[in-house]
């Protein structure tokens, strides 16, 4: 029987698998608390059969698919996720090991699948549990697993990366690092300009996207006081914004920014709206002035 020690050390692991079926720290968070005090209140029926890991991955999943259940939340997405959806948010890059599967297109391509083929090409796809596994994890027959597989693969192939290799965490590397000291450092529309691919796109829900070099450049140049941090998300560059608020009297944590550089410029900006999605990252809500 698992002691509660047992149990916490697989809490970093469930929370990336937690994060890839919903999309969101808060909601992934929010899933692992209840895996694990459904795995505590199970511990007695442990057989270990599996290894504790599979045990709680199994279990997370089906709490992922109960809460899944309303016919609300069975709304399929259409479009491209990052430019509307609120429900999609960045993930602590120094939580993930290098191979681990966090990349935003391949998050966002997970969202356009209902529960159960989401559920079922994450065991798959990412976990590589065999059908005969997902079968007794969902409650379903094999032939039943294939099938949302296959469903599930067919829509993952028309909205992530072609390659698989490009799911994984992509590499930091040092002309990265240079690109996010510079952005945080640019200060109206030209030095913005000197960073951007002619055609980048930022998305920031619920707002409408930003595209193209001049609308780009002119929307971050705006005169607004900020104090950037940067940071890591997702195996990209990211910086956190905090937007200066008088009546307050500090700096109040507003967007996370995670950047794709292409070819020595940013070809695309995914902006999160939302002081969670600076907690997400694990840095404070506020900062106050410097002295």
């Amino acid at each position: 029987m698992p002691s509660e020690q047992d149990l916490e050390v697989h809490r970093r692991d469930l929370r990336a698998h937690a994060y890839r079926l919903t999309g969101n720290v808060a909601d992934a968070d929010d899933l692992v608390q209840e895996a694990f005090l459904r795995a505590w209140r199970a511990r007695d029926r442990f057989e270990g059969r599996a290894s504790e890991r599979t045990w709680l991955r199994r279990i997370a999943t089906n709490v992922f698919l109960d809460s899944r259940k309303s016919a609300a939340r069975r709304t399929t997405p259409v479009g491209d996720v990052l430019e509307w959806s609120t429900q999609v948010g960045p993930y602590p890059d120094d939580e993930v090991a290098a191979d681990e599967l966090v990349e935003l297109a391949l998050i966002a391509a997970l969202m356009h699948l209902p529960p159960r083929q989401r559920a079922a090409f994450v065991l798959r796809d990412v976990d590589g549990w065999t059908p005969t596994e997902i079968a007794d994890a969902l409650g379903v027959a094999v032939p039943a697993v294939n099938s949302l597989v296959q469903r599930a693969r067919d829509t993952v192939r028309r909205h992530a990366p072609a390659d698989p290799q490009d799911w994984r965490r992509p590499a930091l590397t040092a002309q990265d690092e240079e690109i996010l000291r510079r952005y945080a450092a640019a200060s109206g529309p030209e030095a913005f300009r000197m960073l951007l691919a002619d055609d980048v796109r930022i998305t920031m829900p619920p707002d409408a996207p930003v595209l193209g070099i001049d609308d780009a450049a002119e929307f971050l140049g705006r005169p607004l006081d900020w104090s950037a941090v940067p940071s890591r998300a997702n195996g990209r560059p990211a910086l956190v914004n905090y937007l200066w608020r008088p009546e307050q009297g500090r700096y109040e944590g507003w967007v996370v920014d995670v950047l794709r550089v292409v070819d020595g410029r940013i070809a695309e900006i995914n902006a999160f709206v939302g002081g969670h999605h600076v907690a997400a990252l694990g840095l404070p809500l506020t900062l106050a002035p410097e002295a």
